[in-house]
């Protein structure tokens, strides 16, 4: 493996576009599949949990193998396909339905989302993505890149923690009582952190065989971490 490099200079690779593709793929998905709520192993939880903590998995094998660079650039390409997929969503909702077709009012109840929840769920993405990205990458250095199930499990917590209760507060304040939303946060915000401890030994198999087939390893130790930043 070649010595330590930054995550700016490290070129594009195939396998780096697919794991940035099915991050973003992981996130439009859940956007669209979170309207609805299912019981698992007896909790109401949106579908979006069997999906969208892939994401944050994903999210993790991104800083540690390309660094917070190039995760900073997916996190940004992700929001920038959701927002595309949510207005064409829009577009297609506002146009005039054809006389014949009886399906508006279900597209609209499935695939139409308030201006209030869209905002919750936009804010919480790019503050839980960032904070995961950022522990993540400040972990490592401070490991020496050891204990690797610390910094995927670690940063999530902070992550997921943000992510649930950005979106959970600024979608359902002033709607649920106060010990609901909390209780509500508290729930989501547990069972990604489970779904992701759960999913540490596949962690370590991704970032493993892309360290392998990469041939580098990449520390941020002198990095900008300001999440707005195009380069270092």
């Amino acid at each position: 493996m070649s010595s330590p490099t930054r995550s700016e200079t490290a070129p594009i690779s195939t396998w780096f576009l697919i794991v940035a593709c099915l991050f973003v793929t992981c996130l439009i998905v859940s956007n669209i599949v979170a309207v609805k709520l299912a019981v698992i192993f007896g909790l109401v939880l949106p579908a979006a949990v069997i999906l969208f903590p892939v994401s944050y998995i994903l999210g993790d094998v991104l800083t540690e193998v390309y660094g917070y660079a190039r995760a900073r650039q997916t996190i940004w390409l992700g929001f920038a396909c959701n927002l595309l997929a949510v207005l064409a969503i829009a577009a297609a909702g506002a146009l005039p339905a054809a006389g014949f077709w009886d399906g508006q009012e279900a597209f609209q109840r499935i695939l139409g989302q308030t201006p209030r929840i869209l905002a919750a769920s936009f804010l919480a993405y790019l503050v839980g993505e960032f904070v995961n990205a950022y522990v993540l990458a400040r972990l490592k250095v401070a490991t020496g890149g050891r204990m690797l199930w610390l910094r995927t499990i670690g940063s999530t917590l902070v992550g997921q923690g943000f992510d649930s209760a950005i979106f959970m507060t600024a979608a359902f304040a002033g709607i649920l009582e106060s010990e609901a939303l909390l209780a509500a946060t508290l729930t989501q915000w547990l069972f990604k952190s489970a779904y992701e401890a759960l999913a540490t030994p596949l962690t370590y198999a991704v970032v493993g065989f892309l360290k392998r087939r990469e041939g580098r390893e990449v520390f941020d130790r002198d990095l900008r971490f300001n999440p707005l930043a195009l380069s270092n």
